[in-house]
């Protein structure tokens, strides 16, 4: 609705400490919501239950608020809201769009290397991790469901190519303010094909990243995605999720990465550039956000 405000969110793991990058990811979701009269919203994504720890949550709550930033209230937490993504994975399922997928690393390993091996080129998606085979796409639903039920552990896979056949599954774009990695800009064309056969859920996780991330944006209202440059290609995934699920498109902004010394983007591994760190050599909130604004400004162009 045109008197509906924005709403931004800054949508953390609690599975290690905030770094530098998350606080220019932070701060650009907060200025930008405010320079528009809109919303920010803080989620936690913490569906991946075996690394997120409530200790990190409290440290993200800390962290933040030692920079000054303020949220709504309450918090979203992805734990509390399973049975969202179960009725999307359900949803998908009723359009005969997911399969069960058994094969473990090591087999997808050795399939790629034999393909390689007889010369045979196998695709990669852009994070550079090859496709799956999708050996399991021709089961029949009786098979299908005697996989499921043997015990073994399983993903459910989108079929990309029956999802893309069906009317409205394109083509896609999305509206960029940001930049991508080359500098696209403006509307861009999305080419989900490039990522495979996309896992939604396993049988010891509940949701993928990227089901339960456009499931979320929705039911929260998210009208502007601001986040960093990594997951700028991922974005084909959102979309052609979005519109199979009837979901609403938000605007994107994919902003620059802050880089470590060795030139790579920061990890929370790196507990150096860990903003709790800076907090504990008596640094300021002022010097940490005199140093991230000019990542900001950067990242608004």
């Amino acid at each position: 609705m045109p008197d509906t405000p924005p709403v931004f969110r800054f949508a953390p793991s609690p599975n290690g400490l905030l770094h530098l990058g998350h606080a220019l990811s932070a701060l650009l979701n907060h200025d930008m919501a405010k320079a528009a009269n809109g919303r920010f919203l803080l989620r936690i994504e913490d569906i991946d239950q075996t690394r997120c720890r409530p200790e990190f949550e409290a440290a993200i709550f800390e962290d933040l608020a030692w920079l000054g930033l303020d949220w709504e209230r309450p918090v979203r937490r992805q734990s509390e809201h399973l049975d969202a993504y179960a009725s999307a994975l359900h949803r998908l399922d009723a359009l005969g769009l997911v399969y069960p997928s058994v094969m473990t690393r090591g087999e997808i390993k050795a399939a790629v290397t034999d393909a390689e091996t007889g010369g045979k080129a196998w695709p990669r998606d852009p994070d550079g991790s090859p496709l799956y085979p999708g050996r399991e796409r021709e089961l029949r639903q009786s098979e299908r469901a005697a996989l499921v039920a043997s015990g073994k552990a399983y993903a459910w896979r989108l079929d990309m190519a029956m999802a893309l056949a069906l009317p409205g599954g394109g083509p896609l774009s999305w509206n960029e303010s940001g930049a991508g990695p080359a500098g696209e800009t403006g509307v861009i064309t999305a080419d989900p094909a490039a990522w495979g056969d996309i896992i939604l859920s396993r049988s010891d996780a509940p949701s993928s990243y990227h089901l339960s991330v456009v499931v979320d944006d929705a039911l929260q209202g998210i009208t502007h995605v601001v986040r960093g440059r990594d997951l700028y290609h991922a974005t084909a995934v959102h979309r052609l999720l979005q519109q199979l699920l009837d979901l609403p498109e938000p605007l994107y902004h994919h902003h620059r990465l802050v880089l470590g010394p060795d030139g790579r983007k920061l990890s929370k591994s790196n507990e150096d550039t860990g903003i709790a760190a800076f907090r504990a050599a008596d640094r300021t909130p002022e010097e940490i956000l005199e140093h991230v604004a000019q990542e900001c400004a950067a990242g608004l162009r």
